[in-house]
């Protein structure tokens, strides 16, 4: 085994990096960035013990679904709040983005209609608040 050089230091790996913005204002920005379409956030606090929020979003074509979902993931790790899970990136029709307090959901316009889940929890949370 070679030896280091002597003016060799070695660093422990820096700590990961404090997330300084709120996870909702950074998806909400990358989606904006991103060209997504018909972005809607649903304030999910209190309601569902999945997550803060839930966003749902529209991608042009499979591609455009598959870049957003890339392009959250980046901007998620820039910001400092790692890497989120996903699924349904093979097909890019529906892709879930799970960054842990905020849960984002991809859309081809198609399926989005044909789901129809975003109306479904806003009507869901407009019943409890009678």
């Amino acid at each position: 085994m070679a030896a280091l050089p002597e003016n060799t230091v070695s660093t422990p790996p820096a700590n990961p990096a404090t997330p300084e913005r709120p996870m909702i204002e950074v998806i909400l920005d990358c989606l904006d960035d991103a060209k997504a379409e018909e972005v809607v956030a649903v304030d999910i606090t209190g309601k569902s013990s999945l997550a803060d929020h839930m966003v749902v979003a529209s991608g042009r074509s499979q591609r455009h679904v598959g870049a957003v979902a890339d392009q959250m993931v980046t901007a998620l790790r820039d910001a400092g709040y790692g890497k989120p899970r996903i699924e349904g990136l093979p097909h890019c029709d529906w892709v879930l983005v799970d960054a842990g307090d905020v849960i984002v959901h991809i859309f081809r316009p198609e399926v989005r209609e044909f789901y129809n889940i975003e109306k479904m929890w806003q009507a869901d949370f407009a019943a409890d608040a009678h």
